[in-house]
């Protein structure tokens, strides 16, 4: 049995490591990942409670699959918990193919970092066991170090995702942006056209009424000039 750990800091806050992890595949960084699917998920006393099926391409050595067996597609199943009142998130995961020789128990913490609450501590922990198959030890190792390979990956991909958010952030912004600025100049737009209609009128009304002014000034003087 190998034991592997790992800590990292992330400089931002939980909130958007754990929405970013929710994200995390697919990836360019871990290309291995290849889906995600939700097998079940609720909410209990304000706790998100998901279990996910995960699938991906595990490339094991010629030796360790004349040992094992090959997969063209490996499965885990993952069951995690998110607390947003303790701000916890937790992810379990466990590889059902190959499960008859090889156990890979792996455990994910994301926690406002102690010393620094506006960071993200992610705390990593998995168990490798091999059995039942010569080399176990060997295998074991190779395993240890494919999981830390891909844990550098995984941070990686957060980054990516964070990185990702924030131009989808900005990108709304700047249209929100765009159509306020739309807005505001059809609503000038508008008021221009009610303004320059509305001394059209008048100006036709002004007009009109000078030409009835001008008319009633001739009848009258048309009939002074009958009754003189």
């Amino acid at each position: 049995m190998k034991i592997w750990t790992s800590e990292h800091t992330f400089n931002h806050p939980w909130e958007t490591v754990a929405q970013a992890a929710w994200r995390k595949y697919p990836n360019p960084m871990n290309p291995a990942v290849i889906g995600t699917d939700v097998v079940e998920r609720k909410v209990v006393n304000g706790v998100l409670h998901s279990h996910r099926l995960v699938s991906s391409k595990w490339f094991f050595p010629r030796w360790a699959q004349a040992l094992i067996g090959t997969a063209k597609i490996c499965y885990a199943s993952e069951k995690s918990e998110v607390n947003p009142m303790q701000r916890q998130m937790t992810l379990k995961t466990t590889n059902l193919t190959f499960c008859h020789y090889i156990a890979v128990d792996e455990t994910v913490k994301y926690t406002p970092h102690p010393s620094d609450p506006s960071k993200t501590l992610l705390t990593q922990e998995a168990v490798v066991t091999v059995q039942g198959v010569p080399l176990s030890s060997y295998m074991e190792d190779l395993l240890a170090n494919k999981i830390s390979l891909n844990a550098g990956k995984g941070r990686q991909a957060i980054e990516w995702v964070i990185g990702k958010l924030d131009s989808e952030i900005k990108e709304l912004a700047s249209t929100a942006a765009k159509s306020t600025d739309e807005l505001l100049s059809h609503t000038k737009k508008s008021l221009d056209d009610i303004t320059s209609t509305a001394r059209k009128s008048m100006d036709d009304i002004s007009s009109k009424a000078k030409r009835s002014l001008d008319d009633i000034e001739k009848f009258t003087k048309a009939n002074a000039n009958q009754r003189s």
